[in-house]
């Protein structure tokens, strides 16, 4: 019974209030969901994968989460435990057992994250390295060239109306001769660059627009002009960094047509925020007939890659060739 001779507990408007808080916290959750769509739950935020490569980086996102929604679930349930079956007693008052040390508990502590940061190292490392790997000589090259503050698309294809050799082209004496290798023989090859203020003509989106074709191996060779950058399309789940001095590479498939949207993913300068693009994935065809548009637009050859490389680093032998 209370002081004032009520026997209401002082406890209950404090759960009542418990409750209250947390029946408004489930309407606020469901109501803000109501616009989402369920059949994008399994993805985790992750957009929908464009490419043949892109689902392994969803699994390996969607393992990453349950990995780390088992062991916050096992954390707060202990949590939570010990908040209850061990607070202190209404009735007795006294010091409970004190316990310096529990070896087994303490070896758990240690041996358990070593278990899970060795396994989500294992399947990092494995797909990481199936990702970069280079394989086969790719259907279609792109050099990618990174500046303040846009993108400029190399297209190392032989045109028609476009004549010399990509492996022999002075701007491009930035990207070592083992990516060279894989250069089509007497490409002259076509460009293009863009500015902040482009737009692609379709959708307005702004930034220049990467064209290319479904169904075929695409290889990125990424390279800067000035800073470090990173080429980021959204839709391919996939994004590498555009480093001065150093050349990056990597190979994706497009499976769906589409025009999806590229960015900067690395904080490069005061309009950072500017350098985005468009990717336009079609048929083969029509990939083939916009190399012809920009032949007609006098767009020959190539612009230049960027930063020359010092020699080690320019002629070493790559591990995921």
């Amino acid at each position: 019974m209370s002081p004032n001779g009520s026997d209401r507990s002082p406890r209950r408007p404090m759960r009542r209030k418990l409750l209250q808080a947390l029946t408004a916290g489930l309407v606020l959750a469901t109501a803000t969901g109501c616009s989402y769509n369920w059949e994008d739950f399994p993805r985790l935020g992750m957009p929908t994968p464009t490419t043949e490569e892109a689902p392994r980086i969803l699994s390996l996102w969607q393992g990453s989460w349950a990995a780390a929604l088992a062991v916050g679930v096992l954390v707060w349930g202990l949590i939570l435990w010990s908040a209850f079956f061990h607070r202190r007693s209404r009735t007795k008052v006294e010091v409970p057992p004190q316990t310096r040390y529990n070896m087994p508990i303490e070896a758990l502590y240690t041996v358990v994250p070593l278990i899970i940061v060795s396994v989500l190292f294992y399947f990092t490392a494995r797909d990481e390295s199936e990702l970069l790997s280079l394989k086969k000589k790719p259907d279609v090259t792109v050099n990618v060239v990174g500046f303040q503050w846009s993108w400029c698309f190399n297209y190392i294809e032989p045109v028609a109306g476009s004549t010399g050799d990509a492996k022999k082209s002075p701007e491009l004496d930035a990207i070592p001769d083992r990516f060279k290798e894989d250069f089509p023989a007497d490409a002259g090859g076509v460009y293009d660059c863009g500015t902040p203020g482009t737009r692609n003509p379709q959708t307005n989106n702004p930034g220049p627009t990467l064209w290319l074709p479904k169904g075929k191996t695409v290889r990125f060779v990424l390279t800067s002009r000035d800073v470090i950058h990173s080429f980021w399309v959204v839709p391919f789940l996939m994004k590498q960094d555009v480093i001065p001095g150093h050349t990056n590479a990597f190979e994706v498939t497009p499976n769906k047509e589409g025009t999806f949207l590229g960015k900067c993913a690395e904080l490069c300068g005061v309009d950072h925020s500017r350098m985005l693009f468009n990717v336009k994935v079609v048929s083969p065809e029509r990939y083939e007939q916009h190399l012809k548009d920009l032949v007609d637009k006098q767009q020959n050859g190539y612009v230049p890659a960027g930063i020359e490389q010092a020699g080690p680093e320019k002629n070493r032998r790559s591990n995921i060739l």
